[in-house]
């Protein structure tokens, strides 16, 4: 027996052994497993759809992010999953290949409150495989820049361009008004979603709908040598986000104008910032290679989703329901800072009034998925190590994306062995 299948074993069997020894619970308790700091709000929420379903309890879990993929694999093996789960968008084909999830198209269908069309299209379209709805989104996240106002002012622009030729010559222009030791932008090393979306931005679907790698295609490679250009121009430094030891600090300092990341960030530009900092920062969405449409950002957040195990589908599914209200939404806001992944959730006064927030109500309409596969965090690994290895000079970038298009061939090699299959009906 490999190592692997042992360790799997070894935790289905202690997953039992817990069930086993768990308290007995009454007919219609509802087990819902929640991550981080939602699994600790959502317990507050949940108490008011208990008071209108007298007898029904919900068993809210949490469960560190950290912990949170094994822990459902493990559940899944040992045949111990929840009822309903939040789950990452990114994480939900492999639990749908694994043959856990509950397909919820006829659910959808008869519930005109929970359909697409009251949510964010790229954002629905993580939870959509193979033409079924696996999942409903929960709260939503997109990445859109972070930037100094007043930098960029004294660089002779009075906004954020929304053009890759503009936004590069506004780079350069705050680096020779900043001087030695300054950057237009941060963007570390060891961060994958900078070059992921610069390729989204180009059309690039980056893994073909045959299981290979398209990194080098002549759309990715021209956004990764947009990408270089930052970094070999001396507009971003060439570093991982472990060498800088306060983002905050430095960002306040000016050693960088401009920094690409998600809505979490929000809170902590306001808590970290001195006050004599918080009127000259703000966001803007991404910058399109020919304008603000094609400046598309990533699609993510979490879904809930209901397993296959569940003997309590319908409960779960109104609870679901619950959790997908406008107003409940507003509320999960107001607890967390977690955007609402309903639309009509934003006519709440705090959101429509939050200029930081705007920015990502508008690229959240230009969100697209990541591609539909279980191994794309595997495949994102490759794109740091390969990235970086170009950065640093190691290798040319023609060289960099064909060693990841090699990477990701072979991390989808039994993928491409089952298309073959499937497509030959055996």
């Amino acid at each position: 027996m490999t190592l692997p299948r042992r360790r799997i074993l070894v935790c289905a069997a202690l997953g039992l052994l817990a069930a086993g020894c768990a308290p007995r619970e009454s007919p219609d308790t509802v087990r819902f497993w929640a991550f981080g700091r939602e699994g600790e709000v959502v317990a507050q929420l949940v108490r008011d759809f208990e008071r209108g379903h007298p007898g029904v309890h919900i068993r809210v879990q949490q469960i560190p992010w950290s912990a949170a993929h094994e822990k459902l694999l493990t559940a899944h093996v040992g045949d111990a999953s929840p009822d309903l789960a939040q789950m990452g968008n990114t994480w939900v084909p492999e639990m749908v290949t694994l043959g856990a999830l509950v397909p919820l198209d006829s659910l959808v269908r008869t519930a005109p409150d929970m359909d697409s069309t009251g949510h964010f299209p790229g954002i629905w379209a993580t939870n959509v495989v193979d033409g079924h709805v696996f999942g409903v989104p929960w709260y939503v996240d997109t990445r859109v820049l972070f930037y100094r106002t007043d930098i960029l002012a004294r660089a002779g622009y009075s906004r954020m361009p929304d053009n890759w030729e503009d936004w590069h010559a506004a780079m350069r222009a705050i680096t020779r008004v900043m001087g030695p030791g300054h950057y237009a932008i941060y963007l570390p090393l060891n961060e994958w979603p900078p070059q992921v979306i610069l390729g989204l931005e180009r059309g690039s679907p980056l893994i073909s709908p045959d299981g290979h790698g398209v990194f080098a295609d002549s759309a990715f490679a021209g956004a990764f040598d947009f990408l270089l250009s930052l970094y070999h121009d001396g507009l971003a430094p060439p570093v991982s986000n472990t060498e800088i030891a306060n983002l905050y600090q430095e960002f306040g300092r000016g050693t960088f104008a401009m920094y690409i990341t998600g809505p979490w960030n929000i809170g902590e530009f306001r808590r970290r910032l001195p006050p004599q900092l918080q009127h000259v920062w703000t966001t803007a969405p991404l910058p399109g290679p020919t304008g603000p449409e094609s400046g598309v950002s990533l699609a993510g957040g979490s879904s809930l989703v209901l397993f296959r195990s569940s003997k309590h589908k319908a409960l779960a599914w109104e609870l679901m329901r619950y959790l997908s209200r406008p107003d409940i939404q507003a509320r999960f806001y107001q607890l967390t800072g977690d955007l609402p992944a309903r639309r009509e959730a934003w006519n709440d006064s705090i959101l429509a009034n939050d200029r930081e927030a705007r920015a990502f109500q508008i690229q959240l309409g230009r969100a697209v998925p990541t591609p539909m596969i279980p191994e794309w965090e595997e495949v994102t690994t490759k794109v740091m190590d390969e990235t970086e290895a170009a950065v640093r000079g190691g290798i040319t970038p023609s060289q960099a994306l064909s060693a990841l298009d090699r990477d990701v061939d072979r991390l989808l090699e039994r993928r491409r062995y089952l298309l073959a299959r499937r497509g030959s009906g055996e």
